[in-house]
């Protein structure tokens, strides 16, 4: 197995453990919406940011490994509301950054690339908003 197969294979792990965390946090008194694990990521980011001057390898890895947990939960729990789509995610953010990072014209910059996004979203949205 190639690197990519490998990571994808273990992402859809993390997303398997992370479906049955989500059935649990329903049953629990403590969880209180998707808001539970977006104010998680905040503070795991401030945990990842402790662990990236000392070069500890284990300690980053692991403060980093939290923050992906926090987010695949909190991507989880935003399907569950009913918020967001997940299989959308992934393909929106592949296509957006396949655009401004693999795709772009040699003459656009980044930033060119991300106003175009910008207004396509706009018009999605637009269009979602009529019918």
């Amino acid at each position: 197995m190639d690197n990519k197969t490998k990571i994808g294979d273990l992402i859809e792990q993390l997303q398997e453990v992370a479906q049955c965390k989500a059935t649990r946090d329903l049953k629990g008194s403590w969880y209180k919406g998707s808001r539970t694990y977006l104010d998680a990521l905040v503070s795991e980011v401030k945990e990842v940011e402790e662990e990236l001057d000392p070069w500890r390898q284990c300690f980053l890895e692991d403060e980093v490994g939290d923050l992906l947990w926090n987010l695949v939960c909190l991507i989880e729990h935003l399907e569950l509301e009913g918020k967001v789509n997940k299989s959308d995610i992934f393909r929106r953010s592949l296509k957006k950054y396949t655009e401004r990072v693999t795709s772009r014209a040699f003459n656009e910059s980044w930033d060119d690339v991300k106003k175009r996004q910008k207004l396509e979203l706009q018009r999605e949205y637009e269009q979602q908003s009529n019918s």
